[in-house]
């Protein structure tokens, strides 16, 4: 027990002292840090102060620096400010003297200005008082003038009217000459040439077709046969071919009737192909035609193709090749259309290739110009225009379309193969022996012509030569002077164009003659 006691006073007094040692080192630690603090601080707060220096320094650095550049900057605005308005006064100073001056010169200016409007005003009314006076004396000339002539003021005015008249129309003649004479001495020698070398190159044998389809009978009896028990024959026949047959006394002849040619051509073929067989009657009518349409069909394609190939033309569209080939079947004047339209190809390419030209083009326009009097009987229109919406449907180029729509001149052309189309055109139907007409149609124009002619002052007589090609006119020398005969002749032509209906064309030629006479005795 009392050892047990002593141990628990010793383990008190262990407890006791260390406590006590462990208090001694925390407040010797704590003490410890508490001077380590202070010194931190210490230092810190030294380190703060001398940065706060350095900063206040270098601050009061950059104030100053930036103080002066301010200042310079201020002090260089304000110099260029005071440059700026020393020009500003300157310019100001100089305006004012314009100023003084414009306004010195405006004032002297209205001066002037009232001085020469007070003499205009005092020289009107010496004008005005010249003026009637004028008039007075003018009105007095003219009555005298009158009672001398005998003539009114308004007679007087149409007799200068008429004798200006006279005198511009000779001017205007003797002008109109000399020009057409300077464009004549350049252009006629270069086109003469071109068409000469041209129609040289192309020789081209000319046959004018009948328009009239006649069929040869080896007898009469045969004309019964055609017509039929009770015309049957003859009905079956018009029926499959869309022709008429006319069967009239005319001895072992049969005419054929129809508007559209190619009808009329398969109407012909057939006709002669069921009278040499011998057996007619509808149901070989219907067998033959249809026989006959298929073999014209494949000649029509030909025809075109062949016409195509030989003109060395190329892309054209199959549905224009077929109509082209329809032309072998029309004719003009008795000229036959397609024979035509090559030759016009032909020469137009020679005059194309001889310009520097495009040949091809103009050998196409060329061979297309007339297409349209395929199909003109079935469309209503003229020929150009029928043929130009049919190449502009099939995609033709614009130029070839103004060919064929201008070449009888409705139109004016776009290209100078339009040009060339037009006059190959009119070398074709010029040539002698390409086309004919009836002698009623040709009475009619001659006398035409010579109406047109002798409608002119001072023509004396007039012929028409050479089939109406040609019109010759005579003129009164005394009325009418060489400028006025060429003025006549152009003025003719114009109406001739404007009046007449003509294959190819005519040529005016105006005859002035002087003759002198007198007998030595």
């Amino acid at each position: 027990m009392n050892d047990h006691l002593v141990y628990v006073v010793i383990a008190i007094a262990v407890g006791i002292a260390t406590g006590l040692i462990f208090f001694l080192f925390y407040r010797n630690t704590l003490k410890s840090q508490r001077e380590d603090v202070q010194n931190l601080r210490a230092t810190i707060l030294e380190e703060a102060r001398k940065e706060a220096e350095t900063l206040k320094k270098e601050a009061e650095v950059s104030a100053k620096d930036l103080a002066y550049q301010l200042k310079v900057e201020a002090e260089k605005e304000l110099k260029e400010r005071s440059r700026e308005i020393s020009r500003l006064e300157n310019r100001l100073r100089q305006k004012e003297e314009q100023l003084e001056k414009k306004i010195d010169q405006a004032e002297r200016r209205d001066a002037e200005f009232n001085r020469k409007e007070r003499e205009l005003t005092a020289r009107e009314r010496g004008l005005i008082d010249k003026e009637t006076q004028y008039a007075n004396l003018i009105k007095e000339q003219t009555l005298a003038l009158e009672r001398v002539a005998n003539l009114r003021s308004d007679e007087a005015k149409q007799e200068i009217f008429r004798r200006v008249e006279e005198e511009s129309k000779f001017e205007v003649a003797k002008l109109a000459k000399k020009i057409e004479d300077e464009a004549r001495e350049v252009a006629e020698k270069k086109a003469k040439e071109i068409i000469s070398f041209a129609i040289q190159r192309y020789s081209s044998d000319f046959v004018a077709d009948a328009t009239v389809s006649a069929v040869s009978l080896p007898s009469d009896e045969m004309k019964g046969r055609i017509i039929g028990r009770e015309g049957r024959n003859i009905r079956a026949f018009e029926a499959a071919t869309g022709v008429d047959l006319l069967v009239d006394d005319t001895p072992e002849v049969v005419t054929l009737s129809g508007f559209d040619p190619v009808r009329r051509e398969i109407a012909r073929l057939s006709l002669e192909r069921l009278v040499h067989d011998g057996r007619i009657h509808p149901a070989r009518i219907e067998e033959i035609v249809e026989k006959v349409k298929k073999e014209v069909d494949a000649t029509i394609r030909e025809e075109g193709e062949k016409a195509v190939f030989d003109l060395g033309i190329s892309g054209l569209h199959p549905e224009l090749v077929r109509t082209v080939g329809r032309l072998r079947y029309r004719t003009s004047y008795g000229q036959n259309i397609l024979q035509h339209s090559k030759e016009v190809a032909y020469l137009a390419g020679m005059m194309a290739a001889e310009l520097g030209v495009d040949e091809k083009l103009a050998r196409r326009a060329g061979l297309l110009h007339d297409i349209g009097k395929a199909i003109d009987h079935e469309v209503e229109g003229s020929h150009q225009e029928i043929g130009g919406n049919l190449a502009k449907k099939h995609g033709e180029n614009d130029y070839v379309i103004n060919a064929i729509v201008s070449h009888h001149g409705e139109v004016d052309v776009n290209c100078v193969e339009s040009a060339l189309v037009a006059a190959a055109d009119a070398l074709s139907a010029a040539r002698p022996g390409v086309r004919k007409e009836s002698i009623e149609n040709y009475l009619k124009r001659l006398g035409k012509l010579e109406e047109l002619a002798l409608a002119f002052n001072g023509v004396e007589k007039c012929y028409a030569i050479q089939a109406g090609r040609e019109v010759r006119i005579l003129v009164k020398p005394e009325m009418v002077n060489d400028d006025m005969s060429s003025m006549i002749a152009r003025e003719l032509s114009k109406k001739i164009e404007q009046e007449l209906t003509y294959p190819g064309q005519i040529k005016v030629t105006v005859i002035r003659e002087s003759r002198f006479v007198d007998y030595a005795k």
